[in-house]
């Protein structure tokens, strides 16, 4: 790897030639140079770029820095190779006169220790609960049960986190999801949340109200919640199939197994099992003994030993497999989860693989591998969270609220619903008191939300993920500037926001004293170009100290309408004048 230095200092003599994709990050153009990307972002900096390691470099930037270099660059010409997400979708939607009855994939969802294991304990009469630290699931654990003669795979997920940051990377993993509430507890903030999960995944919810066994159960009581949460159970005159069961005793798990495969058979739940597997990563990890280890979900096709397998992160070629039961296997059909040794590191949980059987093949996956690595947005997220719902024809604004209280969501909850009209409409993905979390940006991620706080700010341990997801979050402290905020989407004058374009870079090299009130910064115009109408961000040490507007710009003590690369100028700001000589700054518009 390169040290670090200037990017002026690494310029050869030797003209070599670079080929450049379309969307190169930071990231990429570091691998191509072989060049530290820490010490590329830090060279960016100097040239008043500011871009994180997943940043796509506008082309004009990538071939100045790869001049630097000593490279010319050419576009890299390449096949039309598709995503390994869109490839396993195409494949899937040709083969439907092969496809045969499947296993329904169940997930498990609810409250911390409201007996999720302990239901799926019951069921698969072992005792997994008793092996986890505390009683609570660790990890993701997949396994498949025969009733009735018919298969069925629970997924037994550490929260419904993890859920969401399966569909967050591309993955549909689940037909049904099981929602359990324990009897003596109640509809808990995480139960809230696992509900918006899994009505964001647009998939059938079956309740089991678990622990009533116990005398103090009351599970009226929590059909009640139930309701108060767009949850109406069949007894009440609603569709939600609503189950009482005890993981303890036995009570009533028939009766959901039974109602699962009903609702499976229902939803004609079919795969091919005759071609190559595609599936879903369920989980990984790297064991001192056996090496990188994937749990896999195969979701259509068969998987067998010795094929090599791709995620966008991993590959290997399958040298061993062995089911739920640590029972080694040759074959996984669909619906079957899996473990197989022989991938070269641990993939993400989430991840979509696919399998090769030649040579050419392999090459195909690793080029469609490349073309589906995670970009930053290059459209703006306001505008891509405005959906149109299909069956009314309106818009739709889905929106994440996080409050200081509780009574604070609700109040705002009641008022954005009554600024629903015939046009465009709120859709309040969730809402609830506490800080904006990992699992809040999550959910705003697979579900293009707006994320509101009110109130309220980022946990910690979710401000890093805030940096790298291309989320729109909002900050308010006044409620009337909330509403309005969204009042303001909904009538279209913020239905879109303005795109942020870079159109130069300038240094200030003097100050001049037109009035006691008044400064005028001398700056050189580095590259691009300075208008009467342009903005300035202004960058000290790196840091950005000021964006704003100018009032006038002139040149040879004339006002100008332009001023282009590598001539002098004088500005004004606009309510600014803490500026110094040799403050950096990035000349931008809106468009």
């Amino acid at each position: 790897m390169a040290e670090t230095g200037s990017i002026q200092e690494k310029q050869t003599n030797s003209t070599k030639v670079l080929e450049i994709e379309p969307n190169t990050t930071v990231a990429d153009l570091a691998a191509m140079l072989n060049y530290n990307p820490i010490d590329l972002m830090k060279q960016l900096m100097r040239l008043g770029i500011m871009a994180n390691i997943n940043a796509i470099l506008d082309a004009e930037i990538v071939e100045k820095i790869a001049t630097a270099f000593g490279y010319s660059i050419v576009e890299k010409q390449t096949t039309d190779s598709v995503p390994l997400i869109e490839a396993s979708k195409e494949n899937d939607e040709s083969d439907l006169t092969d496809r045969i009855e499947r296993a329904p994939v169940i997930t498990v969802l609810g409250h911390v220790d409201h007996g999720k294991t302990s239901v799926l304990d019951a069921i698969r009469e072992s005792h997994i609960a008793e092996k986890e630290t505390g009683g609570i699931t660790q990890h993701i654990g997949a396994y498949q049960i025969i009733y009735n003669d018919k298969p069925i795979t629970f997924i037994d997920t550490p929260g419904h986190a993890a859920f969401t940051a399966m569909r967050a990377r591309g993955a549909e993993i689940t037909d049904i999801a099981v929602l359990v509430v324990a009897a003596d507890d109640g509809i808990m903030p995480q139960t809230l949340e696992a509900i918006d999960h899994a009505k964001a995944a647009n998939v059938p919810i079956v309740v089991a109200i678990n622990k009533c066994d116990l005398e103090n159960s009351d599970p009226d009581r929590i059909k009640r919640q139930l309701a108060e949460n767009d949850l109406l159970v069949e007894d009440w005159g609603g569709d939600i199939i609503c189950i009482q069961v005890s993981a303890k005793t036995g009570m009533g798990l028939d009766s959901l197994l039974e109602n699962l495969l009903l609702l499976a058979e229902v939803s004609e739940l079919k795969a091919n099992p005759n071609k190559q597997a595609t599936g879903v990563v369920i989980e990984s990890k790297l064991d001192k003994n056996r090496g990188p280890i994937a749990t896999l979900l195969v979701q259509s096709g068969t998987l067998n030993i010795g094929e090599k397998l791709f995620t966008n992160s991993t590959e290997g070629r399958i040298k061993s497999m062995f089911n739920y039961n640590s029972e080694k296997i040759d074959i996984a059909p669909p619906s079957y989860p899996v473990e197989v040794m022989g991938i070269n590191k641990p993939p993400l949980a989430g991840e979509v693989f696919m399998v090769a059987s030649t040579e050419k093949e392999a090459e195909e996956l690793l080029e469609a591998r490349k073309k589906s690595r995670s970009k930053l947005s290059e459209y703006n997220v306001v505008e891509n969270a405005i959906g149109i719902n299909s069956e009314q024809k309106i818009k739709e604004i889905p929106l994440i609220i996080k409050t200081d209280v509780q009574g604070s969501a609700e109040a705002i909850r009641d008022s954005l619903v009554k600024l629903n009209n015939d046009i465009a409409k709120v859709n309040i993905i969730h809402s609830s008191s506490g800080f904006i979390t990992e699992t809040d940006l999550l959910l705003a991620s697979t579900t293009n939300a707006i994320v509101i706080g009110f109130r309220t700010s980022l946990a910690q341990s979710a401000k890093q993920m805030a940096d790298t997801m291309d989320l729109s979050i909002k900050f308010y402290e006044i409620i009337y500037e909330l509403i309005e905020y969204i009042e303001n989407i909904i009538i279209g004058s913020e239905e879109v926001e303005e795109e942020d374009t870079i159109d130069g870079h300038a240094t200030i090299r003097a100050i001049f004293s037109r009035s006691k009130k008044s400064k005028i910064a001398g700056l050189y115009v580095s590259d691009g170009k300075i208008t009467r109408s342009s903005l300035v961000r202004v960058l000290r040490d790196g840091t950005e100290i000021h964006d704003g507007s100018i009032t006038t710009l002139r040149r040879f003590q004339e006002d100008t309408r332009e001023v282009g690369a590598g001539l002098e100028c004088g500005i004004t700001f606009a309510n600014f004048e803490e500026f110094e000589e040799n403050d950096e700054l990035i000349i931008h518009s809106k468009k």
